[in-house]
């Protein structure tokens, strides 16, 4: 799968689930590993879980290999490997408390969420709706 289908799959996944504050970011100029970050918050450890789940399907259907999902045990730090693309899904106190916007956050990428009207890049605001 390439690299923008992916992408656009993984935060449509994050989407459909109501994940909020989903940022992506350029990684590859930091790593060869890896080509992108994408950060999202859960309100809670099962919505996290719910998160991971959603992205590891969505992948699969279209084709894309999800190598490991890490972090289901206790839902409050889930990571999703999707090869070019790696999903950190997190409760709100772990996003502060590790800031990993500080880590990769040095290339944010313009991508267009449903949930809002235009491009954005770097911090993306938008109404969440409760669980």
């Amino acid at each position: 799968m390439d690299l923008r289908k992916l992408q656009r799959t993984v935060i449509d996944a994050l989407e459909e689930v109501k994940a909020s504050d989903i940022r992506v970011f350029d990684t590859t100029k930091l790593t060869n590993l890896f080509d992108r970050v994408v950060i999202a918050t859960g309100n809670s450890n099962r919505q996290t879980r719910a998160l991971a789940f959603s992205v590891s399907t969505a992948v699969k259907e279209k084709g894309g290999e999800v190598i490991s999902i890490e972090g289901l045990e206790t839902g409050e730090w889930v990571l999703v490997d999707c090869g070019d693309v790696v999903v950190h899904i997190l409760l709100p106190a772990i996003r502060v408390y590790y800031q990993l916007e500080g880590m990769w956050g040095g290339k944010p990428v313009r991508v267009k969420l449903n949930k809002q009207s235009g491009p954005t890049s770097g911090p993306m605001d938008f109404d969440d709706d409760e669980d």
